[in-house]
């Protein structure tokens, strides 16, 4: 999955790869990319891994109009979009996060990661 976003980036990136307990299982930088995408990424894998959504900005959806449950999240969450779960039939098998490109093409190359490892995306 590293390897597909990498090849496929139209501008640097950052791209980590979560087991299904939001654990890193392989992770890369591009050359030129922002030091906070690494943070960022990594956070949109965990998210998608441990989140009982599938996709991290069905989570900020979720949260934008109630403070007391946006308070009760695991503080390493995010709500930025390119946080990816990847699916294994129904079964949650991992997530991939993307970061440093706009929210919707960070997801797309998520997306399009997961498909290519022959799993699926939501």
């Amino acid at each position: 999955m590293v390897d597909a976003v990498v090849s496929a980036a139209p501008g640097p990136v950052s791209v980590f790869v979560a087991d299904d307990h939001g654990e890193l299982v392989a992770a890369a930088t591009m050359d030129g990319a922002a030091p906070d995408t690494r943070l960022n990424a990594q956070r949109k894998a965990y998210t998608a891994a441990r989140s009982d959504v599938p996709v991290t900005s069905l989570l900020a959806e979720k949260v934008r109009d109630d403070p007391a449950e946006l308070a009760s999240f695991d503080p390493a969450f995010s709500f930025f979009k390119g946080g990816v779960a990847a699916f294994d039939g129904d079964r949650r098998v991992g997530a991939i996060g993307v970061s440093g490109l706009p929210g919707e093409e960070d997801e797309r190359l998520a997306r399009e990661a997961i498909g290519r490892a022959g799993l699926t995306a939501p």
